[in-house]
């Protein structure tokens, strides 16, 4: 259980606070409801290039690793298709820096030319290296387009093609910035040896003065249903063969969403799971296999991949998989089974909290869902799903026609 108060600035900033009075650190994590599904099919790329950009400089702080730093603090930041995550960690006592720190780069960054030069190139430079000259580093954007024709999921969160990067000006920087990165789309979390009453001080000084933005009113194309099969080949130089193959699923909120979670890792969490025990260790049909499903807030993915081992090609492997999956489509799935993924799963969510930054970001993220304290429902919702549920998502989702597949062979 994760206990938490709540309220919202004028402005429209969310702020949680998460208070342990047993660690000696806090934490600040802000949320930015942005991703990449919220760009421009012309202008990909802004939300990750955002991730750099927010390190390079604010209106009046030139410089935003050095003062935190000073104080004894630590940060990082992450970006995806939903969300843009910025959080630090402190000794309690600095904890006011964070404030002053992630207030000012709230207000305005310093829309610097050469910060947005360099940053740039760095991101050109991540594209390529991750993306485009390491082995599968091209596989999602390949695969994302064949799953997806209409919903921006349909690219990755790196961009579509590295000249949208190339051609991003500053009227457009400066456009994204204030369009999506003001208070009212934002969740604020401050967790640790923190009280409640200092927070709400310490949020009216440096966060209450920031003007809202504009209210976004999400309207993304939702992704039709899909009708048929589609495939894909790719032939590039890779140490091995590899197969690819998702399936259209429910969003992270959805209450079939862990049913199909479990489903996951019922095919291939462990050694004694059915991908991995029939197709690794008795068939030896792929050196290694794996199940996972994307955990998007719009519906989302399921995916199976692995590499295939000398002389068995993807179209043949994908063979093997779907008879494992047709088994399962067809007779179920033991209770057995269902509970060792289950307890694995609560496990990991338990150990998980142990970490008070986590404990801060679960917050922030499930109040995306309209309800904070959803986050202390997720082992609920996990025994709660039983084979029968496992039974139908299987029917529901792993029909051929709701299948995208990418057959990449290795060529020398």
């Amino acid at each position: 259980m994760i206990l938490f108060n709540e309220f919202v600035l004028e402005n429209g900033l969310r702020v949680i606070v998460h208070e342990d009075p047993s660690v000696q650190v806090a934490v600040m994590n802000i949320l930015y409801d942005v991703g990449s599904r919220d760009e421009d099919p012309d202008k990909t790329g802004f939300a990750h290039l955002f991730e750099h950009l927010m390190f390079g400089g604010s209106k009046n702080i030139p410089s935003y690793d050095e003062p935190l730093q000073m104080v004894g603090g630590e940060n990082n930041a992450f970006t995806n298709t939903d969300i843009t995550n910025y959080y630090l960690t402190v000794p309690a006592a600095n904890i006011e820096t964070g404030f002053w720190l992630e207030s000012d780069r709230m207000l305005s960054l310093s829309f610097d030319p050469h910060v947005l030069e360099v940053q740039r190139k760095v991101v050109i430079e991540e594209f390529k290296q991750r993306y485009l000259n390491q082995p599968y580093g091209d596989v999602w954007l390949k695969l994302r387009p064949l799953a997806y024709e209409k919903h921006p999921y349909r690219w990755a969160t790196i961009g579509k093609e590295i000249t949208h990067i190339e051609q991003a000006t500053m009227a457009d920087v400066e456009s994204f910035f204030f369009r999506h990165y003001r208070p009212n789309h934002a969740v604020l979390v401050v967790a640790g040896n923190v009280t409640t009453d200092q927070v709400k001080k310490l949020a009216d000084k440096w966060f209450a003065p920031i003007p809202s933005g504009e209210k976004i009113i999400r309207n993304l194309t939702a992704e039709p249903t899909q009708a048929t099969k589609r495939t894909l080949r790719v032939e590039a130089k890779v140490p091995a063969p590899a197969f690819y193959k998702t399936y259209h699923m429910p969003g992270r909120f959805h209450q079939d969403y862990y049913a199909v979670d479990l489903l996951s890792d019922i095919m291939s969490r462990g050694e004694s799971s059915r991908l991995h025990q029939k197709l690794v260790k008795e068939k030896e049909i792929f050196t290694a296999v794996s199940s996972f499903v994307m955990g998007t807030i719009d519906p989302g993915l399921l995916v199976i991949n692995g590499r295939t081992q000398e002389g068995i090609s993807p179209e043949e492997a994908e063979k093997e998989v779907d008879e494992i999956l047709q088994n399962i489509v067809t007779d179920g799935v033991a209770e057995r089974e269902l509970q060792k993924v289950k307890n694995q799963s609560v496990s990991t969510l338990v150990f998980g909290e142990v970490e008070i930054l986590n404990r801060a970001m679960n917050l922030a993220f499930a109040s995306l869902s309209g309800n904070t304290d959803w986050v202390n429902h997720e082992v609920d919702l996990i025994e709660k799903v039983s084979t029968q549920d496992i039974h139908r998502v299987a029917k529901e989702i792993l029909s051929p026609q709701n299948a995208s597949v990418m057959y990449y062979h290795a060529v020398s």
